[in-house]
């Protein structure tokens, strides 16, 4: 795998109420990914993308989600929103991501 192509398999963090839920609970972090990205891909980009020199962020499991698109009604114009994939990433205990300090370092 190249870092290119992990670099575009994470897509956006996904912030709702059960993403925080799951974090609390089960030490998971929930992305948007690419259609396409493997298991394997996600874990290799998370480690990639948030471990840095002297703290490394280590991945336990992933699960994957492929989340259906909605339908949606504009008058009598109907269309349907993009399916996309979403991935329950669980870290290995003692591990955390913290999006506030990646945005502040970059």
């Amino acid at each position: 795998m190249s870092e290119e192509r992990l670099m575009q398999v994470i897509i956006a963090p996904v912030i709702s109420e059960k993403a925080t839920y799951v974090a609390d609970k089960h030490n998971q972090v929930v992305f948007r990914v690419a259609a396409d990205a493997t298991k394997h891909e996600i874990k290799a980009a998370v480690e990639l993308l948030f471990g840095t020199k002297d703290k490394k962020v280590e991945v336990r499991s992933v699960r994957v989600a492929n989340v259906r698109g909605k339908s949606k009604r504009f008058g009598q114009l109907a269309g349907r929103r993009s399916h996309w994939k979403k991935a329950y990433v669980s870290l290995k205990p003692g591990q955390e991501i913290n999006f506030a300090e990646q945005a502040e370092a970059k």
